[in-house]
């Protein structure tokens, strides 16, 4: 087995169980806010969705060099 293939497998794995515990970190904390204060729900949707955004930006980045190496260019 090649080990590009193996590193590039791990990669996207790893990517996308982090990817889905900062997002479910972020929207847990999101719902526990808006819970606790209705009144800020608006701030605090918004500042929810940029962290989301910004924990996306790992596993996108990520599958970019997932692609990479299944490919061999790295």
């Amino acid at each position: 087995m090649d080990v590009n293939i193996l590193a590039g497998a791990l990669l996207l794995a790893f990517a996308a169980i982090a990817g889905g515990f900062g997002n479910a970190m972020v929207y847990s904390r999101y719902l526990e806010g808006s819970a606790r204060q209705p009144e800020m729900e608006g701030k605090l949707f918004t500042r929810a969705f940029i962290g989301i955004a910004l924990v996306e930006a790992l596993p996108v980045i990520a599958v970019a060099f997932g692609v990479m190496l299944f490919f061999g260019v790295i």
